[in-house]
């Protein structure tokens, strides 16, 4: 077996694992959840095993019988082992004994609910950083903690972040080559459809629907579009289109399995702006997924024009380079003990991409722009939000893909997206 390679949320891990009673590590399928909680395991109960499921079934006490660290696998195969690790929490199990994995929430269960017992933690697929095709140079927390200090070059081109948008950052998928990834991709989706919505409890009618539904809302990628557009993208000139009620139902099964990843809309703790939208912004588990729902593989996404790449199918280039360091801020963000958000104005006139923000509420803000050169008008929303907050504004920096990683005259860092590291 490929030795493990560790992950960044593995250093949170490190340090809270052995302070807590119990741990969930949540995911959609194929992020390397089990991989990762393997790793601190001494017992594992595998519940995808039916004889496994029968043994705790019946005597829920081998939970607390068994030497730990115990990892109880795919949890939601039997969703009442939840309470029965709640329960042995509150009767005092040792710190460190229980991590939980699972890469859904059955229908109607509360990933929450054991709040103040079982602490979640989400994981994701493979952040740039952890894909190792580059060497960061600039840390996010340390941006975060007031070090203005950027540099690095890099040999990353747009060309090498398609590749790594169609690749994915499912560990198993990525390595393979192009057509058994697409295929591999396209099974996964196809196991959405037909498997795991009926697993659910949402039975699939018209399977052919959800599909253009999914199509749909990875068109949306990166945008605030609202579900009732996406709904008439995914059904034009259809008399009998679903119910409002269906689609919602899509959209909380898509959810239930981690599908769905989208960046809530900022909400300032620290200062009085206003009139801001408060609409999601709309992203899929990994970039590769819409990529594939859309039909598009690398060379579709690119086409050569004197000796570079541009964009060959609108903006959906670069709606999914900014979902792709959507995914890696994320996981940098929560190895910081911060929380990644988006600012849009209500009349759209200006926004912010991402907004990473730290407990005591002041924040990084962030752009994102597929192209090899940081020009004035990239900035102009940062220049204008530092502006309205201030010094709650700690740095604002572009994501883009140049080469260099600099600070320009007015102060906005401009740093390649594969230089940015955790």
């Amino acid at each position: 077996m490929p030795s493990y390679r560790r992950r960044i949320i593995d250093r949170t891990l490190d340090e809270l694992q052995p302070q807590l009673r119990a741990l969930s590590i949540h995911g959609p399928k194929g992020v390397g959840k089990t991989a990762t909680a393997s790793q601190r395991a001494v017992s594992v109960i595998d519940l995808s095993l039916e004889r496994q499921r029968q043994i705790v079934a019946a005597d829920p006490s081998v939970l607390t019988s068994m030497p730990g660290p115990v990892l109880v696998d795919e949890w939601q195969r039997l969703p009442e082992v939840w309470d029965h690790i709640r329960r042995a929490v509150d009767d005092g199990s040792p710190a460190g004994h229980f991590i939980i994995a699972g890469s859904s929430a059955p229908r109607g269960a509360v990933i929450h609910s054991g709040a103040g017992r079982i602490v979640p933690m989400r994981m994701r697929p493979l952040s740039l950083a952890e894909r190792e095709i580059e060497n960061p140079t600039v840390s996010l927390a340390d941006l975060l903690g007031g070090n203005s200090d950027v540099g690095g070059t890099t040999r990353l081109r747009v060309t090498a972040y398609v590749e790594e948008i169609v690749a994915s950052g499912f560990p198993a998928i990525r390595p393979v080559a192009a057509r058994a990834r697409r295929a591999e991709l396209d099974a996964y989706l196809e196991n959405v459809v037909h498997r795991e919505f009926p697993e659910q409890g949402y039975p699939v009618r018209k399977p052919e629907v959800l599909r253009s539904w999914l199509a749909a809302y990875a068109a949306a990628t990166s945008t605030t579009t609202t579900y009732t557009k996406i709904l008439d993208a995914a059904t034009p000139g259809l008399p009998n289109k679903p119910a409002k009620e269906t689609t919602m139902a899509y959209r909380d099964a898509l959810s239930s399995l981690w599908l769905l990843d989208p960046i809530p809309p900022w909400i300032p703790s620290r200062n009085h702006l206003d009139r801001l939208m408060q609409s999601p912004k709309h992203q899929l588990a990994d970039p590769s997924l819409a990529a594939r729902l859309l039909g598009l593989d690398g060379p579709a996404l690119l086409r050569a024009e004197q000796g570079r790449a541009q964009l060959s199918e609108g903006t959906i280039l670069g709606a999914l380079f900014e979902h792709l360091a959507a995914l890696s801020v994320h996981t940098y963000a929560e190895a910081a003990e911060a929380r990644v958000a988006h600012l849009r104005t209500r009349n759209g006139d200006h926004e912010v991409g991402l907004i990473v923000q730290r407990s005591d509420g002041r924040i990084l803000a962030i752009e994102v722009k597929l192209a090899d050169r940081v020009v004035d008008d990239d900035v102009k929303h940062l220049r204008w939000l530092r502006d309205q907050i201030g010094s709650d504004l700690i740095d604002a920096l572009v994501l883009y893909a140049g080469e260099h990683a600099y600070r320009r005259r007015d102060g906005v860092a401009a740093v390649p997206l594969g230089l940015l590291g955790p």
